[in-house]
């Protein structure tokens, strides 16, 4: 009698019929994700890896019949507009050292770019932080919400120092890549694709991806981990920087990073070997002080340079366009209507979201200050991250419950004064008048869409706040504080 052998099937092994609707299901939508980046995203706006990118003959805009003849400087900005107007200052400091034109950038959005953190060695490399703000350069071109640093910061006492030189990011990216931007602002996302390649390989280059090349593009690998810049210190230029990662740091991260303090104009002036080169490009130019040194900057003076010293007076203070002082002036005579404390509390970002009580202490103790002078009610100027639906059950509810004793001020961005002060301002274009190159040469055109209104409120807020006569109450550790400060210091409001 034959035994009958069953084969259980092994539903592991055996292969499972792939449907031909699936497989042409993922072939078209591989095809339309293809048509999508090709189309909609553009090359300048994709992030470059290290190894994608090949040795390249020399650039054309390095060849001496292309190359322009000024020298100038580059810089990356990023985080809040606070940092970025910061960096803006020792841009100017350093430009002004190795007497180069200053290429000034937009207002990046707020914390767009990221720099890292100084004190723990953890920052990104200079040319990840160049190509960063490079594409966001471009985005805020191509969505037309492009607005130069000069459109919100008066530069023309400096640009009638001759000493000190400007060129907008707009027209220099027009001159240096040899591109018409005037097509690149649009609604509709399809740009030519010649100019999207064009801009990808500027920024490429201008980052420092493919390196520097002698006599035309200097890109500096040298940041806060590695490097303090100084000036005309002898001393100690060479010299280890007081301010070293401790043991636990070094080894809990690795890291192997020594701090050196370098004179800039001995490293990157006369007789060195970025001298020659037509763009010198920095990465971040942000400093603070940081147990007993500086993160990256120390020239605070320059004794031996009257020049050079003089004018570290006089970026101590950059005020905003007249457009923009104007129209806090006006809130503060037209709409409060009388003397008022100023009350600046961010809550919301950071390290500040979750200290709203030691925030509120400040001003509670301030206002009762004020009550015991005998007035009735206080006029308070309220500039705050935290939306007005939400105060309800904090500190500023309160207040604005108790209106027989405080009468509560804010300005919204929606408000017909930010509203026209932004057309005001758009409508100047400060940064095109910079340098010698016009606006018409640089292919930037001055119609704007209606969407492409700066946000000049966080400004306009500023010069409200340093025109409150009855006093200021500032979020410690804001820097937005730190700026109100220095306008109050500098009394801006009168006049």
């Amino acid at each position: 009698m034959e035994t009958e052998t069953f084969i259980r099937p092994n539903n592991k092994s055996k292969k499972k019929q792939r449907s031909p609707l699936l497989t042409f299901l993922f072939l078209f939508t591989l095809i339309l994700l293809f048509f999508y980046f090709k189309n909609f995203i553009s090359p300048s706006l994709l992030p470059l890896s290290k190894k994608s990118i090949p040795i390249i003959p020399r650039p054309q805009q390095c060849n001496p019949e292309n190359r322009l003849q000024e020298k100038f400087m580059w810089y990356a900005p990023h985080s809040g507009f606070s940092n970025q107007l910061a960096e803006f200052k020792n841009a100017i400091l350093m430009a002004k050292i190795l007497n180069r034109t200053l290429i000034v950038p937009p207002v990046l959005d707020h914390h767009a770019v990221a720099l890292g953190s100084c004190p723990k060695f953890r920052v990104l490399e200079p040319n990840e932080l160049r190509y960063l703000v490079w594409n966001h350069s471009i985005q805020l071109l191509r969505d037309c919400r492009y607005v130069s640093m000069a459109d919100i910061v008066d530069l023309s006492p400096l640009a009638s120092y001759s000493t000190v030189r400007f060129i907008d990011f707009r027209a220099f990216v027009s001159s240096w890549c040899g591109v018409n931007l005037e097509v690149i602002c649009s609604k509709d996302q399809n740009i030519p694709s010649s100019l999207s390649e064009s801009l990808r390989q500027c920024g490429s280059l201008l980052s420092g991806y493919y390196g520097s090349f002698s006599g035309c593009l200097c890109a500096l690998k040298e940041d806060c981990r590695t490097t303090v810049w100084t000036y005309k210190k002898d001393d100690d230029d060479g010299a280890l920087d007081s301010f070293q990662p401790d043991d636990q740091l070094r080894k809990k991260k690795k890291i192997s990073f020594i701090r050196r303090r370098k004179d800039v104009y001995k490293a990157l002036g006369p007789g060195s070997a970025a001298e020659s080169a037509t763009v010198l490009a920095f990465g971040s130019l942000f400093t603070a002080p940081y147990k007993g040194s500086e993160s990256h900057i120390d020239i605070h003076e320059a004794p031996n340079d009257p020049i050079v010293q003089t004018l570290i007076k006089k970026i101590e203070f950059l005020p905003f366009v007249p457009e923009i002082i104007n129209a806090g002036k006006k809130f503060a005579l037209q709409t409060i209507k009388g003397p008022f404390l100023c009350a600046q509390l961010r809550l919301l970002d950071g390290q500040f979201k979750n200290h709203h009580k030691a925030t509120f202490l400040g001003l509670k103790q301030k206002l009762e200050s004020l009550r015991q002078t005998g007035q009735k009610q206080i006029h308070v100027f309220v500039m705050t991250d935290l939306p007005m639906v939400n105060w309800t059950g904090s500190y500023l509810g309160n207040l604005a419950e108790d209106s027989d004793a405080f009468n509560l001020f804010v300005i919204r961005e929606e408000d017909d004064l930010v509203q026209e002060t932004a057309k005001e301002v758009m409508a100047s274009g400060h940064g095109l008048k910079l340098g010698s190159v016009s606006q018409n040469s640089a292919g930037i055109s001055k119609h704007h869409h209606p969407q492409s209104l700066t946000d000049v409120l966080l400004y306009i807020e500023e010069v409200v706040c340093s025109c409150a006569s009855l006093g200021f109450v500032g979020t410690s550790g804001s820097t937005i504080a730190e700026s109100i400060e220095l306008m109050r210091k500098h009394d801006i409001c009168s006049g």
